[in-house]
């Protein structure tokens, strides 16, 4: 008798499986990037702020104006959404923020930001 050889490989269904879960994953990830780099670029800028020791609460507000008028990319918060407060004589701001993406049809993911300056 002859061994027969094992066939090794995928099959057409688990191509199409994979291909699923491959495709969703990377259309979460290409909504959710944008989120996270403007994220990232709001921390940079009151770091910025907070850093450069403005006199009055006004003047971090219009900094922070200022800046989001150059980074196109700040969309999800305004200055009024800043708390700025003065911590042993050093300005700290925070901030929060939620954020819903769209998946797909109804679906959407829901993501909260929050931060604070160092």
């Amino acid at each position: 008798m002859r061994a027969r050889k094992i066939q090794r490989g995928i099959s057409l269904l688990g191509l199409l499986f994979w291909a699923v879960i491959i495709g969703g994953g990377s259309v979460i990830v290409l909504r959710v990037v944008p989120t996270v780099m403007e994220y990232y670029t709001i921390q940079r800028a009151i770091d910025k702020i907070a850093k450069d020791g403005p006199s009055t609460v006004a003047a971090a507000r219009d900094s922070f104006e200022r800046t989001k008028q150059i980074e196109y990319s700040i969309v999800s918060i305004e200055p009024k959404d800043l708390n700025i407060t003065k911590v042993d004589d050093k300005v700290k701001i925070s901030f929060a923020y939620d954020k819903e993406v769209p998946l797909f049809g109804p679906a959407f993911l829901l993501i909260k930001y929050k931060g604070e300056s160092h």
